[in-house]
């Protein structure tokens, strides 16, 4: 089983992401702990449809970067890094304003698959969307 690696604090999972799409989106880490993860992002007009709603791809961005942080935050001692082999999402509601949240949650923390599942908040906290992917560990 994968534990928490504590050298991969906020601020280092927010250093990595500078210049990338998790940067870009607006993804700001709020917790880390052994098995979960959080983060949010402020929905602005650029992560917007054309439909005047919340781009489904701007969730599922916030799904996968939280998922994917997780998961590097839960290596296996031996692993360098992970990629997304999979990757499945609900939607159940959406947004047009506000702040949204996802929590990560480890599934399974495998020596060579991770999976984990994430909800998305919408900013009343309600269930906006759930997510699940699986991770193949790239060993070291």
């Amino acid at each position: 089983m994968s534990i928490l690696r504590p050298e991969l604090t906020i601020e280092r999972l927010h250093e990595r992401q500078r210049g990338t799409l998790p940067d870009l989106l607006g993804v700001r880490i709020t917790a880390v702990a052994q098995g979960t993860l959080t983060g949010e992002l402020t929905v602005r007009s650029e992560l917007l449809a054309p439909n005047g709603f919340l781009h489904a791809a701007t969730v599922i961005g916030l799904a996968d970067t939280c998922c994917g942080y997780a998961c590097i935050a839960h290596l296996p001692e031996n692993a360098r890094n992970f990629t997304t082999i999979e990757l499945k999402s609900n939607f159940l509601g959406t947004s047009r304003e506000g702040t949204i949240k996802a929590v990560a949650t480890a599934v399974h923390l495998g020596r060579s698959t991770q999976i984990w599942d994430a909800t998305v908040f919408d900013p009343n906290g309600r269930t906006m969307a759930v997510f699940r992917c699986t991770q193949m560990i790239l060993a070291g």
